[in-house]
């Protein structure tokens, strides 16, 4: 504006100087006024025409920076969204103190024997032993953390109620360790508890010498104290005071056997994830833990261990009392230990095993006492195994360049395996609270709203939580980072399917129906995100996001999102793929949602047409039906022509020869079609999520096929992928054993007794076939996982399809203890 004034001015003062000259003939007899006037006047077009131009690209300018300053400022906010929270009250309500009976609990499922509360900072304490003769330099031979490599013989709740006790066995020849803990709840900060400890030697023929610690610890974040103290006592007490607990004692009584040394260490340990390395450090030639207190130049010391050297059989009781509250100290209550603990826990395990029957009827079912404590056991694994963890995800979008931090959360969860996957997965926790939802409604209500406070602004949550040092030590890099792209199969939906109809009488009570009031608007933002970032090329369609269409290693590129990995999809991934089973996930969501906003008075009639829809038998027999073996496929761009070759050698720097890992070659180009030579439990979808029409005459087609050894029938259990198929027990890379391609697996086993089931209770030609081949799958799967577990000492995360031992990982009581549904038949 300034410049458009001074040329105004300019303009104003020629005319004016003009005038005051007079008027002066030119050659052609015009006056000097009029020539000067003229061109005085075509100087002013040419700035008005000049200033015109500047305004118009001023005004360009302008808008250019404000549509790109809008573009980095949406780029920005599309960045943000991957871990902004989804913008809702809050599922979680009661937690922490606010929750005192759940306060307390063996939270730390990646370890043998460890308790901590349900506070983001919680102190940890736990258990270790070790065998001096087995100790090694580097902490090795130290039991701590849950280890494959252990060997172990076995090990495993035997009864866990999920709050308030839990009694375990550890065999590690020739020792046999039984550990238990009681809560006594109450007082200010979730009441006192007892541990107890037992030692036992198996071999008579020599006499075992074993160190036993009981440690507390303080993480990064913990704000408090911790030190020792002989307050009436010859033993070490650990004494504490933290902002989640207060002030509190830790003491040890020794209830029988022999102890041989008594020591404790009061030092620094660098993480949570070097406990073990740091008892290492602070153990003897003999063995032995050697009296240690931090010095004034190192850190202020966060980790006690307490040990006790015995010689086996021995029995030590830990008690741990709450001293806030109390203005004297003698009026704090004793703890229950010896005879008293032991009375405690003998009428515990009463009420549990009384509470089982009730349940679960296998008394009345004419199954033996053996089998009941091995159903109790499954059971009391999956709810022991439930952790409780905090910290933040790393996660990335479309739009970030690199991997940000979600937001700081905890996640009270199961857990599937506690050796191998202490930590929750998206999928599993669908299938673990069908088991936990029939032992207690309200711990798997408080899971699932762990879960959902976990969900983004966007719908999507993280497929695998990682979070804490523990959790985060046990996960190879590569799986660390979560990618808003990603699904996971929505079980959640299957829970809470049986949550609206089994125990619908009981949403009424304790506050449950208002959860679920809470839960809508997530469970509605979770579907409508599957539905946009999940969804096919064509109409109707879906397809699994995460497969690398680059990969020259994998023979059949994995589908890690559909949590069945290395199973067979079209062999070159495209954006014009359609998945069967994730298509019959949604339907089936689309079906749950419908009778949840029923129950709550929505209107149901969005989700009710879109599962009828999405279920319509005949658009999935367009859009999945194989024409040539009429079997549900996928489709895609595939061949079978598929092997993996080791590349030529080629020399390296120095000259020798080397050779390269094996790389996929294609001997036949791909086309678009059915990958119906892949038969398998992909196959089965329609099937298992009960969207076939009980008339149908490809539920005859898929029970033929699912009866027939050839393909998925064995003596064990349903095979995850037919032995007629060109990748069934086929390596995925070089060094990738085959995983869904043939093993047995226990989690859709559980789905195809589910709708086997319905199908033999609704009317209809193939009811009859359907309940025999029901009485048949449920007698082989029952019977070879009590086998195995006998055999082994363990429940597995799988089960070989020719002999039916176990393998994977062990032990694996996430969805392998669904058996005990079978047992029960409860649906």
């Amino acid at each position: 504006m300034a410049r458009q004034r001074k040329n105004a001015g300019s303009t104003s003062n020629l005319n004016s100087d003009s005038n005051k000259k007079g008027s002066r003939q030119n050659k052609n007899g015009t006056s000097s006024s009029s020539a000067s006037s003229a061109t005085t006047t075509t100087k002013a077009r040419k700035i008005g025409n000049r200033f015109i131009a500047m305004t118009q690209w001023r005004v360009i300018f302008g808008c250019s920076a404000l549509l790109i300053a809008s573009y980095f400022g949406y780029i920005g906010y599309l960045e943000t969204r991957v871990n902004t929270p989804f913008d809702n009250q809050k599922m979680v309500q009661r937690t922490g103190l606010n929750d005192p009976e759940r306060y307390w609990g063996s939270y730390r499922p990646g370890t043998y024997f460890g308790l901590k509360t349900r506070d983001p900072h919680s102190l940890v304490m736990g258990m270790m032993w070790y065998s001096p003769h087995k100790v090694r330099s580097n902490g090795d031979g130290i039991r701590h953390w849950c280890e494959l490599g252990d060997n172990l013989q076995k090990y495993g709740w035997i009864q866990h109620d999920g709050k308030n006790f839990g009694y375990q066995e550890i065999h590690d020849y020739p020792l046999l360790l039984t550990t238990s803990f009681i809560k006594f709840p109450g007082k200010q900060y979730g009441g006192d508890w007892t541990a107890r400890i037992s030692v036992a030697n198996k071999n008579p023929q020599r006499k075992e010498r074993v160190g036993i610690l009981w440690y507390v610890a303080l993480d990064e974040k913990t704000d408090g104290d911790i030190w020792t103290s002989y307050e009436h006592s010859e033993t070490p007490q650990i004494m504490g005071e933290s902002v989640g607990l207060g002030v509190f004692k830790l003491s040890f009584h020794k209830v029988n056997g022999t102890v041989l040394h008594t020591s404790y260490a009061r030092t620094f340990a660098p993480s949570l994830q070097y406990l073990r390395e740091t008892i290492r450090m602070h153990l003897n030639m003999r063995g032995e833990l050697f009296e240690h207190e931090g010095g004034l130049d190192k850190p202020k010391p966060n980790f006690i261990a307490v040990q006790f050297f015995v010689e086996a059989p021995f029995v030590l009781d830990i008690s741990y009392q709450s001293r806030s509250g109390f203005s004297i100290v003698e009026n704090i209550p004793e703890p229950s230990t010896g005879d008293a603990y032991t009375k405690e826990l003998n009428n515990k395990q009463k009420d549990y095993s009384a509470k089982f029957e009730s349940i679960f009827g296998l008394k009345r079912k004419g199954y033996g006492n053996e089998e009941i404590l091995f159903a109790q056991a499954a059971l009391s694994n999956m709810v022991g195994g439930i952790g409780y963890f905090y910290g933040s995800s790393r996660v990335q979008s479309t739009y970030t360049k690199e991997p940000v931090p979600y937001w700081k959360a905890p996640l009270y969860t199961g857990v599937p395996s506690r050796s191998f996957f202490p930590r929750g997965f998206l999928w599993d926790e669908g299938f673990h609270g069908l088991l936990i939802t029939d032992w207690d409604i309200d711990i798997e209500l408080d899971i699932i709203c762990h879960w959902f406070d976990l969900m983004n602004v966007e719908g999507w949550i993280p497929r695998e939580q990682i979070l804490g040092v523990e959790s985060l030590a046990k996960v190879p890099e590569e799986f660390v980072t979560q990618r808003n792209t990603n699904a996971n199969p929505p079980t959640f939906f299957i829970t809470l399917k049986k949550i609206l109809t089994k125990y619908s009488k009981q949403l009424t009570l304790k506050g449950r129906l208002s959860t679920l009031e809470r839960l809508y608007p997530r469970l509605q933002t979770w579907f409508a995100w599957y539905n946009s970032t999940q969804k096919g090329d064509l109409p109707g369609t879906y397809r699994w996001r995460g497969r690398d269409e680059k990969t020259q290693r994998e023979l059949n590129p994995k589908t890690l999102t559909s949590g069945l990995d290395d199973y067979p999809r079209a062999s070159h991934p495209t954006s014009a793929e359609r998945h069967v089973d994730l298509h019959c996930w949604i339907a089936y969501a689309a079906g749950v949602m419908a009778d949840l906003s029923h129950i709550l008075g929505r209107d149901d009639t969005k989700y009710r047409e879109t599962f009828s829809y999405l279920s319509d038998n005949l658009l999935l027999n367009r859009l999945y039906l194989s024409p040539y073996t009429e079997t549900y496929s996928d489709w895609g761009l595939h061949t079978d022509s598929v092997v993996l070759k080791y590349p030529p050698p080629k020399k390296d720097k120095s000259g020798q020869w080397q050779q390269s890992e094996m790389i996929r070659v294609i001997l036949k180009e791909p086309e678009q079609r059915f990958v119906d030579s892949t038969f398998g439990y992909v196959s089965l979808f329609p099937f298992l999520l009960e969207l076939l029409e009980s008339d149908s005459q490809h539920l005859q087609k898929v029970l033929k096929d699912l009866r027939n050894p050839n393909l998925l029938w064995t003596d064990y259990g349903l095979r995850s992928l037919s032995k007629t198929s060109p990748l069934y027990m086929t390596r995925n890379t070089e060094h990738d054993p085959p995983y869904w391609r043939g093993q047995i697996w226990i989690n859709i086993n559980y789905l195809a007794l589910k709708a086997l089931y319905h199908y033999g209770s609704q009317p209809g030609p193939y009811t009859e076939e359907a309940q025999k081949i029901y009485v048949e799958l449920r007698q082989n799967l029952v019977t070879n996982i009590f086998k195995q577990y006998k055999r082994t000492g363990y429940i597995w995360e799988q089960y070989n399809d020719r002999t039916g031992e176990g393998s994977g990982c062990h032990p694996f009581t996430g969805w392998s203890a669904l058996v005990v549904l079978m047992m029960s038949e409860q649906y």
